[in-house]
C-alpha cells in the first residue's frame, strides 16, 4: 500500500509539473524535493547539491556537448547538398530511385551528428525540394525521411547513447561501437522496404532520371570523401583503442570545422551560431540529467524503485515477457514524451529490472534506442513529425501516416535484436578499449 501511494504522488506531481508546461528538468527536481520532504528526512539542499555537482562533473558527459558541436557546425555547412550530389547518381538506378538518398543521407549525417532532429534537417532541406522537382509520390518522400532520421539515434556519435552510458555508468566506447551494425542493418532494411515498394508502384516511378557518365558518376562520388574520412576518423580512433569517445569528439570538432572552412561556409557568424546551439542544446540536455540524478536518489531514498523491482521480479517473468512489457510501455510513453526525457526519467525503475532479469546493459542499450526511435515518429509528441511538418507544410495526420509503415519496420528490428542480440554485442566484444 505504500509503495502505491509513494508511485501515485511521484507520478501526480510529475504530470501535474509537466503538464504546467514547466520544463522537463525542472519537473524532475520537483518531483524529487516533493518526495524527500514527504517521504524522508533526509536533508534536502544537501543531497541536491552534491548529486547534481556529481552526475554534471562527469569526464565522461565532456563528450556530449562536443559531439553536438559537431553536428552544429556540420549543420551549417554544404554538407547537404553534396550529400545529394554525390549520392544520387548511384542511388537514381535502384527500385525506389532517388528516394534511397534520404536512407542513405540520413545513415551518413548520423555518423556525424547524433542527433535525430539534426539529422532530418539536414538531408531534408536538400532532398525534399529535389525529389519534388522530380514528382516523387509525397508520402514516400516524408515516409523515408522520418524513419530514417531515427538513425541519427543509434549510429554513433549518438547522444542517447552517451547520455545512457552515464546514466547506467557502462562504456560509452563500446555504446558506440554495438551501433554500428544494428545502424547499418536497419538503414538497409528501410531501403529494401523502398526496393519492394518500388518495384510494386512503378506506375508511381515515372520520375525524371538524370544521366551520368562512369567519369561523372565518380567526380559526383567526391562530394561525400570528406564526409567519409570525417567519419572513418572519428569511429576509426575509437575502434582502435587510440582514443576515448571523448577525446574522438575532439578530433571530431577539429574535423568538421576544417570541412567546413574547405567548403567556404565557416565564417564567424556561423561559427558563433554553431557555437550557441551546441550550448543551448548541452544545456537543455544537461539540465534534465542532473535533474533525472536527484530523481534516483530521491527515490532510492523512499525504496521505491528496489520494492518495484522486487513486486514485478515475484512476477516470474521470463526475459521474453519483460522485454515485450518494456517495448510496449516505451512506445507509449514516446507518445507523450521526447527520446532523451524518456530514457533518464525511467532508468532509476528500470535498470535495477534489468539488472535482475541478467540482460547484458550494452545490448539493453541498443535495444532501449531502437525503441525510443519509434518515439520519434509516433504521434503526438514526436520529434520528426513536428520538423517535417514545419518543412512540408503537411498535416501531422497525413505525416504520421507517411511514417507509419518505417514504425513497423523498427517493431520488426527490435524483435531481430531481441532473437540475435549478437547483432548488437558483436563489435564491442571483439573490440580491445583504450584504458581510461
Amino acid at each position: 500500500m505504500e509503495n502505491l501511494v509513494l508511485t501515485l504522488v511521484f507520478l501526480a506531481v510529475l504530470f501535474w509539473l509537466l503538464g504546467s508546461g514547466i520544463w522537463v528538468g525542472i519537473s524532475l527536481i520537483g518531483v524529487s524535493i516533493v518526495g524527500m520532504f514527504l517521504f524522508t528526512d533526509r536533508p534536502i539542499g544537501d543531497a541536491m547539491v552534491t548529486t547534481m555537482w556529481g552526475s554534471a562533473s562527469s569526464w565522461t558527459l565532456t563528450a556530449l556537448p562536443l559531439f553536438i558541436w559537431m553536428g552544429e557546425i556540420l549543420f551549417r555547412s554544404k554538407l547537404s547538398e553534396n550529400l545529394f550530389k554525390g549520392l544520387a547518381p548511384w542511388m537514381q538506378w535502384l527500385p525506389g530511385g532517388l528516394l534511397h538518398v534520404n536512407i542513405a543521407g540520413c545513415a551518413l549525417f548520423a555518423a556525424i551528428s547524433g542527433s535525430s532532429a539534426a539529422t532530418v534537417v539536414t538531408v531534408g532541406k536538400m532532398s525534399i525540394p529535389e525529389l519534388r522537382k522530380r514528382k516523387y509520390p509525397e508520402r514516400m518522400i516524408i515516409g523515408t525521411l522520418a524513419g530514417a532520421g531515427t538513425l541519427g539515434l543509434l549510429i554513433p556519435p549518438s547522444i542517447i547513447l552517451i547520455i545512457y552510458g552515464v546514466t547506467v555508468n557502462v562504456s560509452i566506447t563500446k555504446l558506440f561501437m554495438a551501433g554500428v551494425i544494428p545502424g547499418i542493418l536497419l538503414a538497409l532494411l528501410f531501403m529494401s522496404y523502398v526496393v519492394v515498394w518500388g518495384l510494386l508502384n512503378r506506375a508511381a516511378m515515372n520520375t525524371e532520371r538524370v544521366k551520368y557518365g562512369f567519369v561523372g558518376m565518380m567526380l559526383a562520388s567526391l562530394q561525400l570523401v570528406p564526409v567519409m574520412l570525417l567519419i572513418i576518423a572519428v569511429l576509426g580512433v575509437i575502434y582502435l583503442g587510440w582514443a576515448t569517445a571523448t577525446e574522438a569528439a575532439v578530433f571530431g570538432v577539429l574535423g568538421a570545422l576544417l570541412l567546413s572552412a574547405l567548403q567556404g561556409s565557416l565564417t564567424r557568424a556561423t561559427f558563433m551560431e554553431g557555437l550557441l546551439g551546441a550550448t543551448k542544446t548541452s544545456s537543455m540536455i544537461a539540465l534534465i540529467l542532473v535533474g533525472s540524478t536527484f530523481l534516483s536518489l530521491a527515490m532510492g531514498f523512499t525504496g521505491l524503485p528496489r520494492s518495484l523491482a522486487e513486486t514485478i521480479g515475484s512476477w516470474h517473468l521470463s526475459p521474453l515477457a519483460l522485454i515485450a512489457a518494456l517495448t510496449v510501455f516505451y512506445i507509449i510513453l514516446g507518445c507523450f514524451l521526447d527520446g532523451i526525457s524518456a530514457v533518464v526519467l525511467t532508468m532509476a525503475v528500470i535498470e535495477p529490472l534489468v539488472r535482475q532479469a541478467g540482460f547484458d546493459l550494452i545490448w539493453f542499450g541498443i535495444y532501449l534506442v531502437i525503441v525510443v526511435e519509434m518515439a520519434q515518429i509516433t504521434p503526438p509528441i514526436g520529434f520528426n513529425l513536428f520538423v517535417l511538418q514545419g518543412m512540408t507544410g503537411r498535416d501531422m495526420d497525413f505525416i504520421a501516416r507517411a511514417a507509419f509503415p518505417l514504425f513497423l519496420i523498427l517493431i520488426v528490428f527490435v524483435v531481430l535484436v531481441g532473437l540475435v542480440p549478437e547483432i548488437a554485442t558483436f563489435l564491442p566484444e571483439a573490440m580491445k578499449e583504450k584504458p581510461g
